[in-house]
């Protein structure tokens, strides 16, 4: 645990050093606040708070922002390190390569959790104080912000299993972006066109509803605008995860999964590289 303790604290050092809080706190706070104010809550029989428009908003954003960010911090994790030769350095320490995996880790999840609390919490706090609004919904928006920090765990994992399995960082980069655009945007399109074609529609609301379980960003999504009932009618999906099986344990579960699974992938394979 000291080893790990230590590990974390050196990421979130070089977090530090490297300006990459700093610049990923100013990105998320200022996309946060400019949809606050120009967020207007839907009118008609649904009585939603500002911030629950504001979770709508992010909701939306954190799909395409917090995998970028995540992604950007974890491809070059090992292969970076290891073209520098500074992990050879490293495991020349009394230090195995799984903690070495796990410190990582977790010193790039506390620079996200720092980032998004921060960010999202501060614009949160400035628009509660500037509108003088109250603070109805602000459970939403704090599942919003955890289930963020769980989504950036996923692509912080789908790094590491990219940073470990490729020779040159160069390369890591362009897997990154590739698995960037599979989860964010390709694999909707592919769904909407499947949807397009099925003009018989032999694809049913249980079948469809499997198939957003298999993209990270489409659970999150699907768990954040379904969870409270005044999101889930204002965002237009009022009952759809409910008649589809898809409860919160569920989507939780399946996001955590996308957590455990790349993230075990990535220790096997590190330590079995040879260096």
């Amino acid at each position: 645990m000291k080893m790990l303790w230590i590990l974390t604290m050196k990421e979130l050092r070089d977090g530090f050093r490297n300006r990459w809080i700093a610049a990923a706190i100013i990105v998320l706070g200022i996309l946060a606040l400019a949809l606050s104010v120009l967020g207007s809550a839907p009118t008609g029989s649904v009585r939603v708070s500002e911030i629950d428009v504001s979770v709508i908003s992010l909701a939306s954003l954190s799909v395409y922002l917090i995998p970028l960010i995540a992604l950007l911090l974890s491809f070059d994790a090992m292969v970076g390190e290891l073209e520098r030769g500074t992990m050879l350095l490293l495991l020349t320490y009394p230090v195995a390569r799984w903690q070495v995996i796990v410190g990582k880790f977790l010193g790039h999840l506390s620079i996200l959790f720092i980032a998004i609390v921060v960010g999202y919490g501060g614009a949160v706090i400035i628009m509660t104080l500037v509108t003088g609004g109250g603070t109805e919904g602000w459970q939403a928006y704090a599942l919003m912000m955890a289930s963020s920090l769980v989504l950036g765990a996923v692509f912080i994992a789908l790094g590491y299993l990219v940073s470990v399995l490729v020779r040159e960082r160069a390369t890591a980069a362009g897997v990154a972006i590739g698995l960037w655009l599979v989860f964010v945007v390709l694999y909707d399109l592919l769904l909407f066109g499947v949807l397009m074609m099925d003009t018989d529609q032999v694809i049913g609301q249980q079948l469809f509803s499997m198939l957003m379980l298999i993209s990270p960003t489409d659970t999150y999504r699907v768990f954040n605008l379904s969870s409270f009932e005044g999101i889930s009618e204002a965002a237009g999906i009022a009952g759809v995860a409910s008649e589809a099986g898809l409860s919160g344990t569920l989507l939780v579960s399946v996001m955590l999964l996308w957590v455990v699974l790349p993230l075990g992938a990535s220790l096997l394979v590190f330590q079995r590289r040879e260096l």
